[in-house]
């Protein structure tokens, strides 16, 4: 299990990365002298990046040295990110967002199959759940820490300290990971062809509207918060958020396992997450009710990945991690989709403090196509059984 640490070091740095870079928006804005709705495609170039970078790049790669690969990734990964930090222009930090996306798109997943092949079968999920566990962590406490490191040295501060956190995996990996061969991220042909199935299109649909709107939503926190309450330290609430993050990623699994319903579970989870949402705009005044919305919205949020997996590890069992990858795919796409669509609202001039409502009106129309998706399968599983008592 100590090599598998070494793989979450670098998914903490990938979820540090990845979530931090919203709550900086103001600065970078006010570094490059332009709007909101601009500096949150530092967000959509980042997620679209990852969510491309995986299925195109496996099959580039295919064949090569998981220990080579893990260490290319993590450097293209690192010195994007030193990049940024350097950046003179908001062109060239928009095009380090991009690189930097690349090589977490490519770590990611392959960390995942990594960890999996390092241990007997028996500790396999304790592995995965250490190695995806770092993303989450990186989160709760690398996104506070690095909103305060740059309240100290500002923002470029904050992406040293990824970089740091870069260059320490890259070490680790170099001294003490084995080199082996393991199975490659399925290619983007793999994730495209789970489409054909009409349920596994509607599931990721799911996964993809809801992430669109809670993850686009979650790139301009930090304007939301200033326009409603004129709030200007976000930190708190990125700590509730994160917090919830783990509560969700880390109860989840036992409520699937209990309920043996995960269809039903995510309609559920969907339910909250558009109420979280939509309580912020008032909620936003009353101190107990904005931290208990922003708890509920990072739970749901990061629970939301699980019971979607399930379904179409049940839909698709031959092609599991493919399908599982290509819900992965939907949700860092609607991220990228949401962080630009959100940037056109606002510069069509929305104020910040209505996107919650349009996010949570995104987040209702997913729990309405879940409630049909229920449905229908009840439907299916009523007419099997029905047909096997004719029978």
């Amino acid at each position: 299990m100590q090599k598998v640490l070494l793989l979450t070091i670098g998914m903490f740095a990938l979820g540090f990365d990845a979530y931090v870079v919203a709550g900086l928006l103001p600065a970078i804005g006010s570094d490059f002298n332009i709007s909101a709705s601009q500096s949150g495609q530092a967000v959509s170039v980042f997620t679209l990046c990852y969510a491309l970078a995986a299925p195109i790049f496996a099959t580039i790669l295919a064949g090569k040295p998981v220990r080579r690969i893990l260490l290319l990734a993590l450097v293209v990964f690192t010195l994007a990110n030193a990049g940024t930090a350097l950046a003179p222009t908001y062109t060239l930090l928009l095009l380090s967002r991009a690189i930097a996306g690349i090589g977490a798109g490519l770590y990611s997943p392959l960390a995942a199959a990594a960890a999996a092949a390092l241990v007997s079968s028996e500790k396999r999920g304790r592995a995965l759940g250490m190695t995806l566990g770092g993303m989450s962590m990186g989160t709760v406490i690398g996104v506070p820490v690095g909103l305060l490191i740059a309240e100290q040295i500002g923002w470029r501060g904050t992406l040293w300290a990824v970089t740091a956190l870069g260059v320490i995996a890259i070490i680790g990996i170099t001294a003490r990971f084995p080199n082996f061969p393991a199975a490659a991220p399925p290619s983007l042909r793999q994730r495209l062809a789970m489409m054909t199935n009409g349920r596994v299109a509607a599931t990721v649909g799911i996964t993809f509207i809801t992430s669109v709107a809670s993850l686009g939503l979650y790139t301009y926190v930090a304007s939301v918060l200033q326009d409603l309450a004129d709030i200007e330290s976000i930190t708190p609430y990125l700590w509730a958020w994160g917090i919830g993050g783990v509560i969700g990623s880390f109860s989840i699994g036992t409520l699937i396992d209990r309920a043996g319903r995960p269809g039903l579970l995510m309609t559920v989870i969907l339910a909250l997450m558009a109420l979280a949402v939509f309580v912020l705009p008032v909620g936003i005044h009353y101190a107990l009710a904005a931290f208990a919305a922003f708890v509920v919205w990072g739970a749901t949020g990061w629970a939301s990945q699980a019971p979607q997996q399930h379904v179409l590890l049940v839909l698709q069992p031959e092609h599991g991690p493919a399908a599982v990858a290509l819900n992965s795919s939907a949700n860092y796409l609607g991220s990228a989709v949401g962080s630009a669509l959100g940037g056109a609202v606002l510069l069509a001039g929305l104020a910040p403090g209505q996107l919650p409502i349009v996010a949570g009106a995104l987040i209702a129309a997913a729990l309405l196509g879940q409630i049909w998706i229920v449905s229908r399968s009840q439907g299916f599983s009523k007419a099997g059984r029905e047909e096997k008592i004719q029978s």
